[in-house]
């Protein structure tokens, strides 16, 4: 396939796990090769520093079945956030769930220490190995949120043959948030030649403005701060184009 067909769902999660789960199965569109949710899309965080651990489901547990459900009804892979109980039963993982054509999932490896959150207090960071996954011909990576501000694991999914990077968030609202991520965005998929796929929750809690980028930073589609589904194809020529009029990855010498 030299094309992927995407949309990008941009909805709020709740603080009731079957209304999520309902909400996914009535919004999994018809006519996409790949659905990306939100980050923490099986129940929202709730309040800063509260604990989700009671909403931690296994990888075959209701949430991922009916990631599964959707997935094989819409005849589409679907990407999105829950929380997966780990080693320490008071922190779990912050783990994306891939089913459809890949049967994967990804833990977020960089907790969001950071403008006054403590993530890692509620949360256990994941292994350090990048994921990508195959969908419909295009080699996918996964990061989640934070993930986005560290060049580094965008630049190891690229080594390990990424030709787009999915990013499910719950990027938090606040002075120059929707600044921040559209630039980090586009950053990735510029220093990259890479197309990004970028999943928010909307506003009022977090900032909305999902959006696509291609291989040269220019963004195809992008929602406003509101509930909203966005749609974009990515295409192997342009992805080829792009890196041959800037061979970056080709010219690195670190």
């Amino acid at each position: 396939m030299t094309s992927l067909r995407v949309a990008v769902v941009q909805q709020a999660s709740g603080l009731e796990p079957e209304a999520n789960r309902r909400l996914l199965a009535e919004l999994t569109p018809d006519g996409a090769d790949l659905v990306v949710f939100p980050e923490a899309f099986a129940r929202d965080f709730g309040e800063a520093g509260s604990d989700v651990s009671a909403y931690a489901e296994p990888l075959d547990g209701p949430f991922a079945h009916e990631v599964a459900a959707a997935a094989a009804e819409h005849a589409t892979t679907v990407v999105a956030g829950m929380f997966e109980p780990g080693e320490d039963p008071g922190r779990p993982f912050n783990t994306l769930v891939v089913r459809g054509a890949a049967d994967a999932a990804y833990r977020k490896i960089h907790l969001y220490d950071s403008f006054g959150y403590r993530e890692s207090d509620r949360l256990t960071a994941g292994p350090t190995e990048p994921v990508v996954v195959e969908v419909g011909g295009f080699t996918l990576g996964l990061m989640t949120c934070y993930d986005l501000r560290f060049p580094e694991l965008a630049r190891a999914l690229v080594d390990r043959g990424a030709e787009a990077i999915v990013v499910p968030a719950a990027w938090v609202a606040g002075d120059r948030k929707v600044d921040h991520w559209r630039t980090l965005v586009r950053a990735r998929a510029i220093e990259n030649t890479v197309y990004v796929v970028a999943a928010g929750q909307p506003a009022p809690r977090y900032t909305g403005h999902s959006l696509v980028v291609d291989p040269l930073g220019d963004v195809l589609a992008e929602c406003g701060d509101g509930p909203e589904v966005l749609t974009a194809v990515l295409d192997h020529t342009v992805l080829e184009r792009a890196r041959r009029t800037n061979p970056s990855l080709a010219n690195r010498r670190l």
